[in-house]
C-alpha cells in the first residue's frame, strides 16, 4: 500500500493545512528577505541578529528556500499541504537538535544561538501539528475522511444506517 492510498483527497481539514503552511512559510519568508536586506555575509558567524535570532546568508536563503516551499504547499493544498507540513516540520526538530549539539563551535556555520534552537523547535512543532491535523490519532471521530478512508466497510455500513433512519 502507498501513502497515497490512505488520503482521501477532498476534505475540509485542506484548509487547516493550507493556512498553517501559509502562515509559517510567509514568517519564514519575511525573516529570510530581513536577512538579505541586512547583506548578511553568506557564512558570517559575529553574531548579526534579526528579529532577536542570530543570522547569516545561509541561514536566510534557507529561509527563504523553505518559506517558498511552505507557500507554494499552500498554493496546491490538501494532502500535498499536509505531507509537506509534516515533513519541513520534522526537518525543523532534526535541525533543533543537532544545533543543540554545535552551539558555539566551527560546525555551526549557520550561525544559531540558543534563541534560534528554541524557535526552530517552536516553528518545528507548529508545522508538524498543522501538518498533523486531524490525520494522526487513535480516536479519529466516525465522519473524518481519514478515518472513513481506512475503515471503508465499517463507514459504508454506518452511511447506510444513517440513510434508513433518515427515511423512516
Amino acid at each position: 500500500m502507498k501513502l497515497s492510498d490512505e488520503l482521501p483527497v477532498d476534505h475540509r481539514l485542506a484548509t487547516v493545512y493550507r493556512i498553517g503552511a501559509g502562515l509559517c512559510g510567509t514568517i519564514l519568508l519575511a525573516f529570510g528577505i530581513l536577512g538579505f536586506t541586512r547583506q548578511l555575509g553568506f557564512f558570517d558567524t559575529s553574531g548579526d541578529h534579526i528579529a532577536g535570532l542570530s543570522s547569516n546568508g545561509l541561514l536566510s536563503l534557507i529561509s527563504v528556500v523553505v518559506g517558498v516551499l511552505l507557500i507554494a504547499g499552500a498554493a496546491v493544498g490538501g494532502n500535498v499541504a499536509s505531507t509537506l507540513n509534516m515533513t519541513i516540520g520534522t526537518l525543523f526538530l532534526l535541525s533543533g537538535f543537532a544545533h543543540l549539539f554545535i552551539l558555539d563551535r566551527p560546525a555551526n556555520i549557520l550561525d544559531f544561538g540558543m534563541p534560534n534552537v528554541v524557535f526552530s523547535f517552536v516553528m518545528g512543532l507548529l508545522i508538524l501539528v498543522f501538518g498533523m491535523y486531524g490525520r494522526v490519532t487513535g480516536g479519529l471521530p466516525h465522519d473524518n475522511p481519514y478515518w472513513r478512508h481506512r475503515h471503508p466497510e465499517q463507514a459504508a455500513r454506518e452511511s447506510r444506517q444513517t440513510r434508513v433512519q433518515t427515511l423512516r
